[in-house]
């Protein structure tokens, strides 16, 4: 069963960096292009929407939310066109971190901390 869960997950791997290259590949059309773009920069940025440190939920976005978005792309792109990209990532050797991807979650988790304590202020100036 560990070696199935660590194959999912390298297969998961595989599939975010070829995202991450259809997402640049003028062939994709734009849609995909836009939501493989977004799925591939929050999957290799190395901080989550939710951290990992908060039980249960920490987890589920890799776990479950992840895959479903990847399995969403992966539908938009042709196929022919996926397996170049699958084969380019599988023969990739080490996996991009994507500090766009990084930016924007810290940018939201900011925005998430300003709208508390915008909402929180008669209650903090009080």
């Amino acid at each position: 069963m560990f070696a199935r869960l660590k194959g999912w997950a390298r297969a998961i791997r595989r599939d975010v960096h070829a995202l991450w290259l259809a997402a640049r590949d003028p062939r994709t059309p734009w849609a995909a292009r836009l939501l493989a773009l977004a799925i591939a920069a929050y999957a290799l940025s190395p901080i989550d929407l939710i951290p990992d440190v908060i039980p249960v939920l920490g987890y589920l976005d890799d776990a479950i939310l992840l895959p479903l978005l990847i399995l969403l792309v992966l539908r938009l792109i042709p196929p022919a066109l996926m397996e170049k990209h699958r084969a380019t990532a599988a023969a990739a050797a080490a996996r991009p971190v994507s500090r766009a991807g990084a930016a924007f979650i810290v940018l939201l988790w900011l925005a998430a901390a300003g709208g508390l304590i915008w909402a929180f202020r008669p209650w903090l100036a009080g």
